[in-house]
């Protein structure tokens, strides 16, 4: 097996000696630890920034207001083909809206009485 290395051209061919194979796994070493650190740091950032009530992750695409609108058109019984029309968001994003709503009303996830 060879390892090429664009950033680095060092010649690495473990099939003719040890040194290369030894050569080689320290590389992957020092890559996974890297991968690992990488990890350890994102996770403490999110952390930290939920712990200031930041929010972490994607930007919310629709505003509180719009989706609480959509809300309210889908209780008297509006299609969700109809609400996408009236309020620009699609469809599967209602979907996901709706049932996001539906989870926080109810403590146990349904919405049986």
């Amino acid at each position: 097996m060879g390892v090429r290395s664009l950033a680095d051209p060092l010649p690495i061919n473990t099939a003719d000696e040890g040194m290369a194979r030894i050569a080689f796994l320290l590389l992957a070493l020092f890559a996974e630890m890297e991968r690992t650190f990488t990890a350890e740091r994102a996770a403490h950032a999110r952390a930290v920034a939920e712990a200031n009530d930041r929010h972490v992750g994607r930007p919310v695409a629709h505003p509180a207001e719009k989706i609480e609108y959509t809300r309210l058109l889908k209780a008297p019984g509006d299609s969700l083909e109809m609400i996408a029309t009236n309020t620009g968001i699609p469809k599967t994003s209602l979907q996901r809206y709706l049932a996001l709503s539906r989870t926080k009303r109810s403590p146990q996830g349904s919405d049986r009485p």
